[in-house]
């Protein structure tokens, strides 16, 4: 196999005897790149062909392992080649005599490139002029380009942790940088991208109808988040904001936030929330006393199942299921009352659970829904999945330093999370709430196909 890069052949036997060098980290620590065997380099026509045979196989299972070895080779080639194509592009040729406003060669110094996720030492070329450093672009870009924090954050965010990073990492060359203290480094770099990425990305180009808002408990700390569902059904994670508790000011904030970037305020939204009061609070003090809150019934039946002995769990279920599987608002609220009489009879706090916010937990009915589209945003559902994705990605972290920590973490697995996103159940439907939203008033009924 042969590979070509025009360079000059001493370029080429420099190259040569660099692979034949020993290298070392910042600890001092000697890396050994595996000299290639039998290098042939030669020069035609400005060009410099550098040969290197391909390693024997003797057994099937080897071929892969040899041939990503030899595919690490090719690469520490190029990032050589490149560097000293910048070096004979500012200083002229070896040898060559050049003005005062040229550069001048200055011998070579341990160093390192990011090479397949790792630090991996290299002896860099240096250029001065007027006793002053002249550093190569080429060389900043192999080395500081964020290449290993995303390689980092890719392979955090899929579950490995920092403790076993350096033993998963795929090996194609010798390489350092990748202890637990390291990678660390490395992903906070990253996630500190990611959680500004997601807090500061524009949300005027949204076309959102619904609004989902929730929080997780993660280390005593409270993030609340908010999902926008647009009027096609697509799902976006739109904000984020941490607290002590899911109060009314935090609740407020992100509310605040949201508006700051871009949120068109004077739309009218759907609000799902899981029946917190802070949440329902917000939302009325940002966007009026008649702003369309959807409480999740599936908190809903969790709080008053919470109230009831075990016996009687089973039937009041049944009950508030029936309830809300009707498609008439009035059926709906009337066998709920029902239910409230029924449950007064055995237990008041389960009676006084129902009855509390018991309207708000049939918006969808009041706007005349179908039911598939009722089911979809009937409950915080969406929210609680992408929580289960971020619980999910950092099972590993076994110490949460501080609020930050866990903010940079839940914005990171939550864009994680988006990237796998689909429309909701009914999105064809979606033009009837939209239209529902814009009137004010309940839609007819309509048999549409989600």
């Amino acid at each position: 196999m042969v590979f070509r890069t025009r360079e000059s052949a001493k370029g080429a036997t420099a190259m040569k005897e660099h692979y034949r060098q020993e290298g070392t980290n910042s600890r001092g620590e000697t890396k050994r790149i595996p000299p290639p065997k039998e290098w042939v380099c030669h020069s035609e026509d400005g060009r410099v062909t550098v040969q290197l045979p391909l390693p024997e196989v003797t057994l099937l299972a080897e071929v892969h392992d040899a041939v990503e070895q030899f595919a690490g080779q090719v690469g520490m080639v190029i990032a050589k080649a490149v560097l000293d194509r910048e070096v004979e592009t500012l200083a002229g040729s070896l040898y060559g005599r050049g003005g005062a406003d040229v550069p001048v060669r200055w011998g070579r110094e341990d160093g390192y490139i990011v090479f397949a996720g790792r630090k991996v030492p290299i002896l860099r070329p240096r250029l001065r002029q007027e006793r002053h450093e002249v550093p190569l672009e080429s060389y900043g870009l192999l080395q500081s380009d964020g290449r290993m924090q995303r390689a980092v954050k890719d392979r955090v965010v899929r579950g490995v942790s920092t403790r076993n990073y350096e033993g998963v990492i795929e090996s194609f060359v010798d390489g350092y940088g990748i202890k637990r203290s390291s990678v660390s480094r490395h992903f906070v770099v990253a996630s500190a991208g990611q959680v500004a990425e997601l807090c500061e990305r524009s949300l005027s180009g949204l076309a959102l109808a619904v609004l989902m808002l929730d929080g997780i408990e993660i280390a005593g700390h409270v993030v609340v988040v908010a999902v926008g569902i647009d009027e096609e059904g697509r799902k976006h994670v739109v904000g984020l904001w941490d607290g002590a508790t899911e109060n009314a000011a935090v609740c407020k904030a992100l509310l605040n936030d949201l508006e700051r970037r871009g949120l068109d305020m004077g739309r009218k939204y759907l609000f799902v929330i899981d029946g917190s009061p802070a949440l329902a609070k917000a939302i009325r003090s940002k966007f009026g006393s008649e702003a369309l809150i959807q409480r999740c019934q599936v908190h809903k039946r969790r709080n008053v199942m919470e109230h009831l002995p075990e016996p009687l769990r089973s039937q009041a279920r049944m009950q508030m299921n029936a309830a809300y599987g009707m498609e008439s608002y009035e059926e709906a609220e009337e066998s709920l009352r029902k239910t409230v009489k029924w449950l007064r009879k055995h237990s008041e706090g389960a009676a006084r659970s129902l009855e509390e916010g018991l309207e708000e937990t049939l918006t969808l009915h009041e706007l005349g829904l179908p039911a598939v589209l009722r089911k979809s945003l009937s409950s915080t559902n969406i929210v609680e999945s992408a929580f289960d994705g971020v619980r999910q990605r950092s099972r590993n972290v076994k110490r949460w330093r501080s609020v930050r920590m866990v903010r940079r973490w839940a914005g990171t697995m939550l864009l994680e999370v988006e990237k796998k996103f689909r429309r909701i159940r009914g999105h064809k439907s979606m033009s009837l709430l939209v239209g529902a939203l814009r009137s004010g008033t309940a839609v007819a009924q309509k048999a549409v196909v989600a």
